[in-house]
């Protein structure tokens, strides 16, 4: 099956057969692509739009066909790219050589570029089509207002056979200039269901073990963290990570390879702490590893995940929950006494006025703004972590997950407002799983 949706004329078939074995659960996405690049020595389209989420497989599908085909191209990430100087060399560099990269000027304009570009291709013309790449193309949008247009229509420009391929994580309608430009084919990329998931990462089996053994262990990993994350590149990490601890059981002869029921039990807990680092990277694996064996051994047996009655969530998400907690049932006022450290003093008589006799709990959550928030989180991290995460995701998770609700209109993007949508034992719960006394920081329990 897979073969028959790579079959496009002008390519070996042995050649196609091996993209189809390095592209599993993507051969869909692989054959539409294949389809709108054509025959290698045809005139493509201008230019292409791949979207999709991260981790979906859109620049490993797309360097795969690339390099197995042996199809002239120049991968730029903008990324690494930080002036339109570093794009138009590496474009040269990869498709004439240094001596065609050499001839930019100190601060080449685009003019320029397509000039050295016409030259070049004119002496040395495309025998194929050549492909430029363009990872992280949503960092296009912060450059000059003439790039974009001239790229989507490059190969207009320079007269040569070049498609320009741009992947994104974010849709078209948010690239596309007010004063219009030439439309790139669009082509997104969904993401990996679970089944799909279970299908690749269970191709990394280790082979001491049977198919089944390992297909058992990613399921049950994909059991713990697939409502919290679907990232390809960090379910793999995990499942590399985890997997000694899974295995011990077995190496000492108290299970079998059947015994699922035991050794979910022995992992459980492993898998809670895990939960704590998903997308983190404060410290090694090793490092994290040789933590938890101290821990362990200091405090015993951790209690698993089925002891607890709340969902696990990474470690600044809970940290988040709790401030959007202490926002919504704290008086904006008391964020001063609660979170200032030199607040100076606050005379309890101006501090609790007498007309607030009805308690905050009662009256239910209030809406907050998302600065209030963010401020709160800040001053209740602290110097525990350093705040590398990226905050404004986790808080969307978190609404997702419907955690938080957000009562603002859609048209307020500039200050969306929040409300809290847990319960007291439920923030109590995630308080004590990062060793916060929420107690000491609630209005109502002064």
């Amino acid at each position: 099956m897979m073969s028959a949706l790579l079959q496009q004329p002008g390519y070996e078939e042995e050649r196609l057969q091996t993209v189809s074995k390095k592209l599993p659960c993507r051969e869909v996405q692989a054959g539409m692509l294949l389809s709108l690049m054509g025959q290698p020595h045809q005139y493509s389209y201008p230019s292409i739009f791949i979207y999709g989420h991260q981790s979906s497989g859109k620049s490993h599908v797309l360097n795969v066909l690339l390099k197995e085909l042996e199809l002239p191209h120049a991968t730029v990430s903008f990324v690494e790219c930080v002036s339109v100087a570093l794009l138009f060399e590496q474009v040269l560099l990869s498709f004439f050589g240094c001596d065609a990269a050499s001839l930019l000027p100190r601060r080449p304009s685009l003019s320029d570029f397509v000039r050295i570009y016409r030259q070049q291709s004119s002496q040395s013309p495309a025998k194929q089509t050549r492909y430029i790449v363009m990872e992280k193309a949503e960092l296009l949008r912060d450059s000059d207002a003439n790039l974009l247009p001239a790229l989507l229509r490059l190969q207009e420009l320079v007269e040569d056979n070049v498609t320009v391929i741009l992947l994104s994580e974010i849709v078209w309608d948010r690239f596309r200039p007010n004063t219009g430009c030439f439309e790139p084919l669009l082509l997104h990329f969904p993401d990996y269901s679970k089944g799909e998931l279970q299908h690749i990462l269970a191709q990394d089996r280790n082979p001491s073990y049977s198919d089944e053994f390992y297909s058992a262990y990613i399921n049950i990993l994909l059991g713990v963290f697939y409502s919290v994350c679907r990232d390809l590149r960090e379910l793999r990490h995990l499942a590399a990570l985890n997997f000694s601890k899974f295995c011990e059981p077995l190496a000492e002869g108290k299970v079998k390879e059947t015994d699922t029921h035991k050794l979910w039990r022995n992992i459980e807990p492993h898998l809670k702490k895990a939960m704590q680092t998903v997308y983190l990277r404060e410290v090694s694996s090793l490092q994290w590893e040789q933590m938890q064996q101290m821990e362990e051994k200091e405090s015993g047996a951790v209690r698993g995940l089925s002891a607890h009655t709340h969902v696990e969530l990474p470690y600044y998400s809970k940290f988040l929950l709790i401030a959007a907690y202490l926002a919504s049932f704290n008086p904006a006022r008391t964020d001063k006494r609660f979170f200032v450290k030199h607040h100076g003093k606050i005379k309890k008589t101006n501090f609790l006025k007498k007309n607030e006799k009805t308690s905050n709990h009662l009256l239910g959550p209030k809406p907050f703004p998302l600065d209030r928030l963010l401020a709160i989180f800040y001053s209740v991290v602290d110097s525990r972590v350093a705040p590398t995460a990226s905050i404004f995701s986790q808080i969307s998770s978190l609404v997702t997950l419907q955690l938080l609700t957000q009562v603002s209109h859609g048209d307020q993007i500039d200050a969306p407002k929040y409300k809290c949508a847990v319960s007291m034992d439920f923030i109590c719960a995630i308080s004590r799983t990062v060793n916060f006394e929420i107690i000491k920081y609630l209005y109502d329990f002064l």
